[in-house]
């Protein structure tokens, strides 16, 4: 028996970058949100279909609202699970939870989300469960094997 999409978690690992690190040698704060695309794009990817087949459609999912929670410091070399689920999804909006977890110890670094609306390529919301059906249905099934 599956899980439903909205317990379903999936995990992918990032490795900090000197880039990504400010003077105090810590993974500067707006990297999250570029790791949490990571975890969001690499989700939809192993659902069957990427950004790119989306925007093929002309399916846009543009941010509406971002939030990060930071808990610990990340530094240069640390490897960061980046845990992404699909907290809500409804016609007109998905929302992706996040957490950042330093894959040695377990650490918690960061929570957050991001809400996005489904829109056209006019930026016109759109009804992704009525003009898209079998992509609203892949995001409510399970994921098998991660």
């Amino acid at each position: 028996m599956g899980v439903s999409r909205l317990a379903d978690v999936f995990h992918t690992t990032v490795r900090v970058r000197y880039q990504e690190t400010d003077q105090m040698g810590v993974v500067y704060h707006s990297n999250y949100f570029v790791w949490f695309e990571v975890g969001r794009t690499s989700l939809i990817r192993k659902l069957g279909v990427s950004y790119r087949d989306l925007e093929a459609k002309g399916i846009i999912l543009p941010v509406i609202e971002a939030n990060c929670t930071y808990q610990s410091p990340a530094r240069y070399e640390d490897v960061v699970r980046i845990e992404t689920t699909v907290a809500e999804l409804t016609p007109a909006k998905i929302r992706f939870q996040y957490r950042a977890v330093r894959d040695t110890d377990g650490e918690v670094l960061a929570n957050g989300y991001t809400l996005h609306m489904w829109v056209n390529r006019e930026m016109k919301p759109v009804n992704l469960r009525r003009k898209w059906p079998d992509i609203y249905q892949l995001l409510q099934a399970p994921i098998s094997t991660q």
